[in-house]
């Protein structure tokens, strides 16, 4: 992608934070039924939020990306640990979910780059699902989201396969933002095996029980 047209694709997402406007065409099922109107009610308490565990080793690409951008992996001890969810932030997440998922392109690492996995941002406009969330990510710390409150995580997904999603810590529960919908889901809703995730305390991965880890979250 030309730096103009990346230009505009990050023009075209701030101007949807700016506006809390979700008016995406196309969308359908559930994702229909999610108006920026309905901020979520709070989860019962056996299912507010994933419990980390045992520091857990980090996906191989992450520490990679997270060697040459350090600034998309560090964060602020400052920070709160959860995002105090309002009507106005919620409206920002929905935003912000669905338009990166509308702009940005699904392709393999392997199509991509030929290499099994790459993390990065999908500045040329094409990515697999961990490039979506990274990106989701950068957004939503640029619109005034804590950063250590909005944690990459690793998940087998429904076809068995290693997956990644970003999870976000809230005062009513933890929700996920994925790549496959734009319908921000409850985390136990998912359908999801959660394996580990971004620790909240230190450059380092928690895992979050499941029994398997993948080596890569290398699908789209």
């Amino acid at each position: 992608m030309r730096n103009a047209d990346t230009g505009l694709l990050k023009a075209g997402l701030k101007t949807a934070l700016l506006a809390a406007l979700v008016l995406c065409a196309g969308l359908t099922g559930t994702t229909q039924a999610q108006t920026v109107a309905a901020l979520p009610t709070a989860l019962p308490s056996a299912s507010a939020g994933l419990t980390p565990g045992a520091e857990a080793r980090p996906i191989l690409a992450w520490t990679d990306f997270c060697r040459s951008t350090p600034a998309e992996c560090a964060f602020d001890r400052n920070e709160p640990t959860r995002v105090s969810l309002t009507p106005a932030i919620w409206n920002t997440i929905v935003a912000v979910n669905r338009r990166v998922n509308r702009q940005i392109r699904p392709v393999t690492d392997q199509e991509h780059w030929g290499r099994p996995d790459r993390w990065d941002l999908a500045e040329d406009g094409s990515g697999d699902c961990e490039d979506f969330q990274l990106l989701k990510r950068r957004l939503l710390a640029e619109a005034g989201l804590p950063r250590r409150a909005m944690r990459m995580t690793v998940v087998i997904d429904e076809k068995g396969e290693g997956h990644a999603v970003l999870t976000i810590i809230t005062d009513r529960g933890d929700y996920v933002l994925d790549n496959k919908t734009s319908a921000i889901t409850a985390w136990h809703e998912t359908g999801y095996v959660f394996i580990k995730r971004e620790g909240q305390d230190a450059l380092a991965w928690v895992s979050l029980g499941g029994a398997s880890s993948p080596i890569t979250t290398a699908n789209r």
